[in-house]
């Protein structure tokens, strides 16, 4: 199952939040949320600087996590960045994929 990176930044409002559940609660709402686009959360850190959290979850497709980084933006209380991770395998893979690339002005 594909893996992606999620990093929150709360809003204000986020932050009375966290404050107000905890970040065990916040964790429990988001295996929630996760289970149901099918996905599964691996990880969940919270962390200084400009990223609050981090959270490393398998979802089904890129469908997927398109809805549950759509579902997190629209609630105004986060905002959310969404990578796509690649396996050591998929980067041998996309390698093997040659491509006649040509720069601009070459």
């Amino acid at each position: 199952m594909p893996k992606y990176l999620f990093e929150a930044r709360y809003t204000a409002e986020g932050a009375k939040g966290i404050e107000k559940e905890g970040g065990v609660s916040r964790r429990e709402a988001v295996l929630k949320h996760v289970a149901q686009v099918g996905g599964k959360l691996e990880a969940m850190y919270f962390a200084f600087g400009d990223v609050d959290c981090y959270s490393i979850i398998d979802l089904p497709d890129n469908v997927s996590a398109a809805a549950l980084t759509l579902a997190v933006n629209e609630s105004g209380a986060i905002v959310s960045k969404t990578v796509v991770l690649l396996t050591p395998e998929e980067v041998d893979a996309a390698v093997m994929k040659k491509i006649n690339f040509r720069a601009p002005g070459r």
